[in-house]
């Protein structure tokens, strides 16, 4: 599946749930299916700037696809992470850094945060991209 097959799964699954109680819950169950997070990442050097919850993430390059690693303190920053790792994780930093984040407006999770949550988000769409831009760089 390529990375926009990707984005439109999400838009569609999200489509599927009626009401936005109903997708908050989804959205607490996806980050509630988040892997573990490894121990040794849980570093302040990891933390996300501009969260108003813990969030700590990290990517490396496995097989030249970016691998990205998350969790934070709050069950729906938890969901939140879980739909960017769905949309990013295991996708080239090339993939990753030129495609804009239109899913997030299209399944309308930005009218439905608090500023605080939405800025926590877009601090963590930012690493993401950066993640990728930095491993692209160093591929050159």
């Amino acid at each position: 599946m390529t990375i926009k097959e990707t984005h439109q799964s999400l838009i569609k699954e999200f489509e599927a749930i009626d009401n936005w109680d109903d997708r908050y819950s989804h959205i607490i169950k996806l980050g509630r299916q988040l892997p573990d997070f490894p121990e040794e990442y849980r570093l302040d050097k990891n933390k996300i700037e501009g969260c108003q919850s813990q969030v700590w993430m990290y990517a490396k390059l496995i097989n030249g696809k970016l691998q990205i690693y998350a969790d934070s303190d709050a069950m729906i920053v938890k969901g939140l992470i879980a739909i960017l790792l769905r949309a990013y994780s295991g996708f080239t930093p090339s993939e990753i850094y030129s495609t804009s984040p239109d899913f997030i407006k299209e399944i309308g999770i930005d009218h439905h945060l608090s500023p605080t949550r939405k800025n926590g988000l877009a601090s963590m769409l930012k690493q993401i991209k950066m993640y990728a831009f930095t491993f692209k760089a160093l591929a050159i």
